[in-house]
């Protein structure tokens, strides 16, 4: 309730009571004179209206204690009580100025913004739904909003809309009330008219932080989350820091491909709200959306027992299982997910996947089916089925599922891949090469089809098309030792012996470095492992095994560093962090270079 709002209460009650001790008729003032009275009421209302509540606090307790029998006073104090944000004790007031004049709407009014305040729509309702019937009394904009946000929260949003709208119709620019009336419509489905309600409500007041939030919410779920990012970034700019916003924040940036900034964002907000079971949900999808499902794994496993029948969170859960490896487990959440009703293609697909991934092809493909009896034309589904076939090594039938999925969708480049492959293994080098073609055309990023291109070239007599596809799949893949033993090899078949020498040397080089990067994994594993054991001394030698592996993991040293604190070295822990420092930030200056 605004300050203005407030003191129109209190100088309501004070015309009641001015007007009840004018006819004399203030009853049982028997601890105070009338006069005394009205000064105390008197007071108390300056005292409200200069912003003192202690003051009017006391007046007012003190007239209601000594005076309890004059209605307005009552009001007054449950209205300073309701500033004060002792809501309870305020339903309380207006209760006993209710039960004194049954006729004072006022204290019906402010009573049923207590409600609200307390979180009991239903008991709002009931007590704004018997001001209502009274003719003669008009809600204000503020209460008209009241009333409204308390039918919505009972499920009555028919019912919520016609309020707002009858205030409306007596204050046309609120934007408050525009700003609810779009949320409302906007729970009713009628996106095109509520996004109308929230641009009028933004025309005439272009900061009210919550009809940018509700754009922007309107906007996302209506697949428009680039736009959705600006008006929750308004929102936020304008005050609005609450968990729901950064939330909603959060998921409209990884729609829109900025998955890095999604987690900063969600990693905050959690961090201020840190049982927010949405922000972890949130935070599990970006994380996922970036390749690190591994960090997505215990956020979804806490939602999912927040949640345990959400089957979009058992869906992504299981996902997020299956690409750190571990299908067993995926299963087991699936078969939860089906228990729960999950009865989609998408279900039925992972499903098939967790099943790939343990080698069993008879159940993927009994999934793969049966999620496209619910799905005919799911073109992923056709492929995932047309792989599992040719790991079954039944050929024709993968061949007709493949061929199948690439006249669904003919942009999809992995169709054209894996019956490149197929060729290739049949060894028509040529079928291979055109499908191969195909694929890096729909994928030009595609390092693997580029060298398993220059591959089917090469045995297929094209030594020049071969060196091309080989050196195009070396710049995607410069780590990659068989691409440059593949290019040594045609070199020596033309008779080069220099450039085949360099490609063979470059190679062996590529292949030691390999080496040394499992090396220092391992070892560095195992130093941790020892760590965490307490072990340190045994812990040190392993990690500085893998420093000198591999000198360029900045994992490496701030395990070191952390070893050597807990040595009690702190110059050696300064000096591995500092080397950490130094190789995070060239590895960002080389990220923010391409």
């Amino acid at each position: 309730m605004t300050q203005r709002s407030r003191g129109a209460v209190i100088a309501l009650a004070l015309a009641a009571a001015a007007g009840m001790t004018a006819s004399g008729q203030a009853p049982h003032t028997s601890a105070l004179n009338t006069r005394e009275a009205t000064r105390l009421f008197q007071a108390g209302s300056e005292a409200f209206r200069s912003g003192n509540l202690n003051e009017a606090h006391l007046a007012f307790a003190r007239l209601v204690r000594e005076a309890p029998g004059i209605a307005p006073a009552h009001t007054a104090f449950g209205t300073v009580l309701l500033a004060e944000g002792e809501f309870r004790k305020a339903v309380s007031q207006f209760q006993e100025a209710l039960r004194l004049d049954p006729n004072d709407t006022r204290a019906a009014v402010s009573m049923g913004v207590a409600y609200i305040r307390l979180g009991e729509s239903a008991n709002a309702v009931q007590t704004f739904d018997a001001v209502r019937e009274r003719s003669d009394f008009a809600l204000t904009s503020n209460e008209a909003f009241s009333y409204a946000s308390a039918l919505a929260a009972t499920g009555k949003v028919s019912t919520a809309q016609s309020v707002v709208e009858q205030a409306l119709l007596r204050d046309a620019e609120n934007a408050t009330l525009r700003d609810a009336l779009g949320a409302l419509l906007a729970q009713q489905g009628r996106y095109g008219d509520a996004e109308r309600a929230f641009e009028r409500a933004l025309e005439a007041d272009p900061k009210l932080a919550s009809a940018h939030r509700h754009l922007g919410s309107l906007l996302l779920a209506t697949n428009r989350p680039q736009s959705a990012v600006t008006e929750l970034q308004s929102a936020q700019f304008l005050g609005d820091s609450s968990a729901a916003t950064s939330i909603e924040l959060g998921r409209a940036l990884a729609a829109s491909g900025r998955d890095a900034e999604a987690v900063a964002l969600l990693r905050k907000a959690l961090a201020a709200s840190p049982d927010a079971v949405d922000a972890k949900y949130e935070l599990a999808l970006a994380l996922q959306n970036t390749g690190d499902s591994a960090s997505s794994l215990p956020l979804f496993a806490a939602v999912a027992q927040s949640r345990p029948n959400d089957t979009h969170v058992l869906t992504n859960y299981g996902l997020a299982l299956v690409q750190t490896g571990d299908a067993r487990e995926a299963l087991r959440v699936y078969q939860h997910a089906l228990a729960a009703g999950d009865r989609t293609a998408t279900l039925r697909e992972n499903i098939g996947a967790a099943y790939i991934q343990q080698n069993d092809i008879d159940h993927a493909i009994e999934q793969f089916r049966a999620g496209l009896s619910l799905e005919p034309q799911n073109v992923q589904l056709h492929y995932n089925l047309g792989l599992a076939y040719k790991l079954k090594d039944d050929i024709p039938a993968a061949v007709e599922e493949l061929k199948h999925a690439a006249e669904l969708d003919p942009q999809l480049p992995d169709p054209a891949y894996t019956l490149g492959v197929i060729e290739m293994q049949r060894g028509s080098f040529s079928e291979a090469a055109a499908l191969l073609k195909k694929a890096v055309s729909l994928q030009p990023a595609n390092g693997d089809a580029w060298a398993l291109l220059g591959s089917v070239q090469k045995q297929g007599g094209d030594a020049s098309a071969a060196e091309a596809s080989l050196r195009r799949a070396i710049e995607l893949q410069p780590d990659q030792p068989s691409l440059h033993i593949t290019l040594a090899a045609i070199y020596a078949e033309r008779g080069d012996k220099d450039s085949a020498a360099s490609e063979r040397k470059l190679a062996a080089q590529l292949s030691r470095e390999a080496a040394n990067r499992q090396k220092a994994q391992f070892n560095l594993k195992s130093g941790r492992t020892l760590l965490a054991q307490g072990h340190v001394a045994e812990a040190i030698a392993q990690l500085q095994t893998a420093q000198i592996a591999d000198p360029s993991l900045a994992e490496i040293h701030m395990a070191l560093a952390e070893a050597y604190t807990r040595a009690g070295r702190r110059s050696d822990a300064a000096e591995e962090q500092r080397k950490a420092a130094a190789l995070k930030a060239t590895s960002n200056t080389s990220l923010s270079a391409r």
